[in-house]
């Protein structure tokens, strides 16, 4: 663990070791999969995929999971992404809305084919959050 970690975020990781988190972590998986949502915890194969999710923490993965770049370290896959799904802002937001989360961090791929790579599809996700979990911390 790091100790440079807040002391209540080792707290809970320390509770996630001892199973205490699994039904948090199944309940995430769940609603992101009921939701057609994308995390980079699951998309880029994330180690510690079980400890964010058990702290009521999610890693959304937004403009699909196919990247125009193709950089040496990443796991993602490299190719012709898909356009951009209307309504996935209100389905983060519904995600994180059900899931109770209580920090929401909001990633893409590159997307060198969207005017701005994405920026205004980006804009609409963090709308819709603060919308409808204006509790909720949101790193970008």
């Amino acid at each position: 663990m790091n100790p440079a970690a807040p002391p209540w975020l080792l707290a809970e990781i320390r509770r996630a070791r001892r199973g205490e988190g699994r039904e948090r972590v199944a309940a995430t998986q769940r609603v992101v999969s009921a939701l057609g949502l994308s995390t980079v915890c699951e998309s880029a194969r994330c180690p510690n995929r079980g400890e964010c999710f058990s702290v009521r923490t999610a890693t959304f993965l937004v403009l699909g999971e196919v990247c125009t770049r193709g950089c040496a370290f990443c796991a993602m896959t490299r190719g012709k992404p898909a356009p951009p799904e209307e309504d996935e802002p209100e389905r983060v937001a519904q995600a994180v809305v059900e899931l109770g989360l209580d920090h929401v961090v909001v990633t893409s791929v590159t997307r060198d084919d969207l005017p701005f790579g994405g920026a205004d599809h980006f804009a609409r996700v963090v709308a819709a959050l603060g919308r409808d979990c204006p509790r909720s911390r949101l790193s970008c």
